[in-house]
């Protein structure tokens, strides 16, 4: 892939915002009307992004953050349906999650999550594929993916063991409780918590500090801090997507699926 230029982004990306700050690369989910669900679209360029940034000449550090109120409220709920009924999206959607976590994993830069807000599902999970995350007082993380039936594969389930212990791990998980800001620090999910003003000028001095630090020297040891990560994942991460999407079929998820669609479809009916 030849090296991107940074003026390009807008036509690469639509429902991805980057933004140039020296030598940090600001990545904006930018769905703020849907509190930053990844539909088909976002789903595929969370896969796509990274690939891009990689190759970046001009960048040192990537800080990815959501537009609006959320950082990203997870899966899209039409975008579940198709993938319970379509077996090619089916096919399409794990492969999108597994470049996710393989692209995200192997960025050369640092890449800090800052978290404006809820971080549900893919929310919790894309904040768990960062190196650092800070957080605003006012955010909260939570994987509610077992309340629909689905096994959550290609975050929480791998991840949270790692960094909070497997007892606390699965107590969030099996539950699906909200995790708030200063409970998520406590457990080591992020690093900081802030006001919410606060968020961007605290994570974007934290960005600019690392990327004056030497570079190659930078990489290796990003590179040798997650060899653990990337052994513990390497023969996990087929079987977790392989799980999840077994139950992507199953009775349980349609069932519960439906009833959301007919709870949103209440909702705008009052609303009308």
């Amino acid at each position: 892939m030849p090296n991107p230029d940074t003026s390009d982004w807008e036509s690469r990306f639509t429902t991805m915002t980057v933004t140039a700050d020296g030598p940090v690369r600001i990545v904006t989910m930018n769905r703020p009307d849907f509190r930053n669900a990844a539909d088909a679209v976002m789903h595929r360029e969370l896969g796509e992004i990274w690939d891009a940034l990689a190759v970046d000449p001009g960048c040192r550090v990537v800080v990815l953050t959501g537009a609006g109120k959320a950082f990203s409220a997870g899966g899209d709920l039409p975008r579940m349906v198709e993938t319970q009924e379509n077996q090619d999206i089916q096919e399409e959607v794990f492969n999108e999650a597994r470049r996710t976590v393989n692209s995200m994993i192997a960025l050369p830069q640092p890449l800090i999550a800052a978290v404006n807000g809820a971080a549900v599902g893919l929310g919790a999970s894309l904040i768990s594929l960062c190196d650092l995350a800070i957080a605003s007082d006012r955010a909260f993380l939570a994987d509610p993916h077992l309340g629909v039936g689905l096994v959550p594969a290609d975050g929480a389930a791998l991840l949270w063991p790692l960094v909070m212990g497997a007892m606390r791990a699965k107590e969030y998980v099996f539950t699906g409780d909200r995790i708030p800001a200063d409970t998520a620090l406590a457990l080591g999910l992020v690093n900081r918590v802030v006001p919410a003003d606060e968020l961007m000028p605290t994570t974007l001095e934290l960005a600019h500090r690392i990327a004056e630090v030497p570079q190659q020297a930078l990489r290796q040891t990003k590179r040798l801090m997650n060899t653990h990560l990337t052994r513990a994942l390497a023969g996990l991460l087929d079987d977790a997507l392989a799980t999840e999407r077994v139950s992507v079929n199953s009775a349980d998820h349609k069932e519960l699926t439906r009833a959301l669609v007919e709870a949103a479809a209440a909702r705008a009916a009052q609303r009308s």
